[in-house]
């Protein structure tokens, strides 16, 4: 088992602290830690005194990570997609898979967002948004189909 070096030896072989590694790669202090915890970057290097230090190679797979993130990736995606990064034997069929089925999840989440859209266009259509309790928008949020638009509660008999 390897002697872990003091901090100031670790930052002169190249090493950065935490939050140098959370400024070059553009990830949080915290999600760093999150990420770590997951298993997502490896085995990260301690200092005598406990301290994470990063290698370049942390650094560019917390970008990795980043990227993925913003692309809609689940952490479970991302996992196999760092698994796949690193395997200089995979083939690209194993990726293009993986992001053509992120792409249909997308295209649904897509449909459904537009969906939601369409129909708040045409509450907000319907609605006069002047001093009057009628609001169709809160009718349909409320399920209403009697024609109770006042916004008060249905009285159920007891």
């Amino acid at each position: 088992m390897p002697v872990p070096l003091e901090h100031a030896s670790a930052l002169e072989a190249g090493f950065v602290d935490i939050g140098a590694a959370s400024l070059a790669s553009g990830v949080s202090i915290k999600m760093i830690r999150h990420y770590e915890e997951l298993g997502l970057l490896g085995a990260v290097p301690r200092t005598a005194a406990n301290y994470r230090v990063y290698a370049l190679q942390h650094i560019h797979t917390l970008r990795f990570i980043l990227r993925s993130r913003k692309l809609g990736f689940s952490m479970d995606e991302i996992r196999t997609l760092l698994g796949l990064w690193q395997d200089r034997q995979r083939s690209s069929a194993a990726v293009k898979k993986i992001a053509a089925t992120h792409i249909a999840e997308l295209q649904a989440r897509i449909g459904e967002l537009q969906g939601m859209v369409d129909t708040l266009s045409q509450l907000t259509a319907c609605c006069a948004g002047d001093q009057r309790p009628d609001c169709p928008i809160l009718a349909d949020l409320a399920g209403q189909q009697d024609g109770m638009t006042d916004g008060s509660m249905p009285v159920t008999p007891a």
